[in-house]
């Protein structure tokens, strides 16, 4: 009886082992690369993740980073889409892979770019054409995501109507001026937001949904109780207080988020 406990302990560990080295293989079959390429003359500079172990085109999708510039974040967040079979694109909306270190000059950036669309939908859009020339892409299923600054990005692109299946966006700033074009709007919505996020009041949410009902834009949209600003970003805590703004983590809304878009892609690309 002794010796056949200690077969099956043997046993058990052999199995715990294999489990973890094949974890290990699952996440090291990542693969992620620095890239640039242009838009009306400026160099941007982009990071390509996808799953070396998924054979063929899968649906790519964009990731516009926070106001802080195109930084390990997005990447980070790229990645993660890779590990769900995803090929992803970071885009670079500042130029020359540009980032901030300060809210001054994070702000500077943001609004160059907000302020002038044709500028921002040609680096956006030149992102979704780098995303879809990859072998590794499905280019008739493209979607995109976006942080704060990239948020409001990405749902304004779709507005504008961009070429995308859906976009969501996380803790974003809210486009509430009445949609132009309705017919031209083909990406379903799905909107992520803190409940107690002060950068985006309640009379801009309800100007949005008022926006989008009156444009018969499909949409979704989720408050999350308890939620600041950027609270998917585990460096928000230190950020909040280090510049005094109200930026807060929040575990779990960030894990609720993430799972809200995992089903929203799934559904769109099924």
């Amino acid at each position: 009886m002794k010796y056949a406990l200690i077969i099956l302990f043997i046993s058990f560990i052999s199995f715990s082992c294999s489990r973890m080295k094949e974890e290990k293989a699952d996440e090291s079959s990542v693969t992620g690369k620095e890239v640039t390429y242009t838009a009306g003359g400026t160099t941007l500079k982009g990071y390509l993740a996808y799953n070396e172990n998924i054979e063929g085109p899968r649906p790519g999708i964009i990731v516009v980073h926070e106001w802080w510039g195109h930084n390990e974040y997005a990447r980070k967040r790229a990645e993660m889409l890779a590990e769900l079979g995803y090929t992803a694109f970071a885009v670079d909306m500042y130029g020359d892979g540009k980032q901030a270190n300060h809210p001054d000059n994070a702000g500077k950036f943001a609004m160059a770019v907000m302020q002038n669309m044709e500028v921002a939908s040609e680096r956006f859009n030149a992102g979704v054409s780098f995303l879809k020339e990859q072998p590794q892409t499905n280019s008739e299923k493209i979607a995109a995501i976006g942080y704060c600054f990239g948020g409001g990005i990405v749902l304004h692109m779709a507005l504008a109507g961009s070429d995308l299946d859906g976009v969501v966006s996380f803790h974003g700033s809210l486009p509430a001026d009445s949609v132009s074009n309705p017919d031209q709007v083909n990406a379903k919505l799905l909107v992520l937001n803190g409940a107690d996020d002060p950068f985006v009041p309640q009379e801009q949410r309800d100007a949005f949904k008022k926006a989008m009902d009156d444009a018969d834009v499909e949409y979704n949209f989720i408050n999350y109780p308890g939620a600041k600003h950027s609270f998917t970003n585990p460096a928000s805590d230190t950020t909040g207080k280090k510049f005094n703004m109200p930026l807060a983590y929040n575990k779990e809304a960030d894990e609720k988020s993430w799972a809200e878009m995992k089903k929203f892609f799934e559904d769109l690309f099924k």
